[in-house]
């Protein structure tokens, strides 16, 4: 197989990340004969330094022209306390998602088991939890119309869907679950929001078509109790964009750590595959990093868009096997774990390839 793959390292711990996902890529295709050629371009803060864009017109060009891409992480301090900011790295992320016609966020919970004891939540209430999140990413209140009065005291949002928005979201998470476990939770907020009344009519009429599939509606703040509360409830949750975004956050507790997270931003055409964490411009260039959710990000994208199963398992069996013999970044660690394990970002990646 030949496939070329543009890698995006954005901001902060970015590209510290990427390194160690390409280096993973590069040995997977030297094992199994695929050859995976690769650019570089840039986005987010990097891009606004360097062209006055979150998002260069080169980079979106090189984007349209890969198989797939892999991303490190948006956005920069200097932003984050500037509300009055008129361009923000975060725009070149929606930007992207949007020239890509990337609507489909893919979200799953891997629980590793050496990590029960990172997480802050009982390890009898995390054992066995499996869960795959569908996002909606590009309606919303994050798309819809922004407005702020003349004197700058009223300030609003639009959450806006059209109904072929979450008809195509519902399809792909639906057929995720019926070759999962054939259960699928929509949550929404129907009993206020006009919008997720449109959401909930969608999908119940969708379900007609899934039989075989257990549909379940959650209002979002239930769903929110119900995910600490007993995780291993949930298989394959649906919901919009922004309740996705909060959703998504909250499990990456369950995890043990963001820096466990990967995700997969789909569409029709070329997927993005990125960790969920943040850009981390408290450990940026420190070697704090922990490069497994990169990692676990092309592994998605092996699976994913190329249909390289055989290929991401290995990729997942070798992080296993690095956790099992007791190795840590600083952020999954434990009171319990060996120090003399406990590995910055340059030694766990290299760690990963050792045993791939």
């Amino acid at each position: 197989m030949k496939k070329h793959i543009l890698v995006i390292p954005g901001d902060g711990i970015g590209p510290e990340v990427t390194t160690w996902g390409k280096a993973v890529l590069e040995k997977i295709g030297s094992q199994f004969g695929h050859e995976f050629t690769f650019d570089e371009a840039l986005m987010g803060h990097a891009g606004i330094e360097a062209t006055g864009s979150p998002l260069p017109d080169e980079t979106l060009e090189k984007a349209k022209a890969s198989d797939a891409i892999l991303f490190g992480a948006i956005g920069h301090i200097k932003y984050d306390n500037d509300p009055s900011a008129k361009v923000r790295p975060e725009q070149g992320l929606l930007k992207i998602r949007k020239e890509l016609g990337l609507y489909a966020n893919l979200r799953p919970i891997m629980l590793f088991d050496e990590l029960l004891d990172a997480s802050s939540l009982k390890p009898e209430i995390l054992k066995g939890t499996d869960i795959l999140f569908f996002r909606e990413l590009t309606g919303d209140v994050y798309f819809g119309e922004k407005k702020r009065s003349e004197d700058g005291n009223t300030a609003s949002d639009l959450m806006i869907y059209h109904r072929y928005e979450v008809e195509r979201i519902a399809t792909k998470a639906f057929e995720a679950a019926r070759a999962r476990s054939k259960r699928l939770c929509s949550v929404d907020k129907a009993n206020v929001l006009e919008a997720s009344r449109l959401w909930r009519e969608v999908v119940q009429e969708l379900a007609k078509q899934y039989p075989d599939v257990e549909t379940e509606h959650m209002f979002i703040d239930n769903a929110a109790m119900q995910l600490v509360k007993n995780p291993k409830k949930f298989d394959v949750v649906l919901t919009a964009n922004l309740f996705g975004d909060i959703l998504t956050d909250e499990a990456s507790q369950i995890a043990g750590s963001m820096g466990m997270l990967a995700s997969a931003s789909i569409g029709d055409g070329t997927g993005f595959f990125e960790p969920i964490h943040g850009s981390a411009h408290d450990i940026a260039g420190k070697d704090k990093a922990n490069p497994l959710a990169s990692i676990l990000s092309v592994a998605l994208m092996l699976e994913i868009s190329f249909g390289l199963k055989e290929e991401a398992k290995k990729i997942t069996d070798a992080i296993d096997k690095a956790l099992k013999d007791g190795y840590r970044t600083g952020d999954i660690a434990d009171a319990n774990t060996d120090k003399a394990k406990i590995l910055g970002t340059t030694a766990m990646g290299q760690k990963v390839l050792e045993y791939l």
